[in-house]
């Protein structure tokens, strides 16, 4: 069940709901998505949906993962990315090969401390980790030219929008009960914003959680 073939069906089943950019396919072709479950759920780690990790947290369903990757890369290459909510790697491991470099940050210290052993094994080597509060994003390093989170706030954080560079990409579901995956691009001092599909993510909480 995690042979190629079964990543194969995987990506044709993200061509066959729209995803479009061959680079985010071919990248999900050869990700081991088996290797961020626990291993009693290898076995279904190439269906498309999302799948708990511990800690009331998941991974994100493939095709999430395609369309948000696919959103933030689609002005063109990005050099210095910024995601919120590492989780168990794999978003990470998705958008490691396709920017120059990815920095990532997880409130969960037993999430956060798997993941940065498991992408230090995989060599995963543009890749910094952080255990930090993501409300307040990584300014160190920052300004950004994409920014994607992977948690839901009611509103888009201030701190996140001040960490994007001018043109940069802003890619974030926003909402409670109903949520809608958005698209913010920065435009000087102004921030256009564009509303993409209905999603589901856990809330975006702030605090540290050891």
């Amino acid at each position: 069940m995690t042979s190629q073939r079964t990543r194969n069906r995987l990506v044709q089943r993200l061509r066959d709901v729209g995803i479009q950019s061959e680079a985010v396919l071919s990248v999900i072709a050869i990700t081991p998505r088996h290797l961020f479950v626990d291993e009693a759920l290898a076995h279904r780690a190439y269906e498309d949906t999302a799948l708990p990790i511990g800690n009331n947290q998941t991974i994100s369903q493939p095709y999430t993962v395609a369309r948000m990757t696919e959103v933030l890369l689609a002005a063109g290459p990005l050099n210095r990315v910024l995601e919120i909510g590492t989780g168990s790697g794999y978003q990470t491991a998705v958008l490691s090969p396709l920017v120059k470099q990815l920095y990532s940050v997880e409130r969960i210290e037993p999430l956060h401390l798997r993941a940065l052993e498991r992408l230090q094994r995989l060599g995963y080597d543009n890749v910094r980790l952080s255990l930090s509060d993501g409300t307040w994003g990584w300014p160190e390093y920052g300004p950004y030219d994409g920014i994607l989170a992977a948690a839901a706030p009611e509103e888009v954080p201030e701190s996140l929008l001040a960490q994007l560079a001018d043109g940069g990409r802003l890619v974030l579901p926003v909402g409670g009960a109903e949520q809608k995956l958005v698209l913010i691009t920065r435009h000087g001092d102004h921030f256009s914003r564009k509303s993409l599909e209905p999603v589901r993510f856990v809330p975006f909480l702030p605090g540290v959680q050891r």
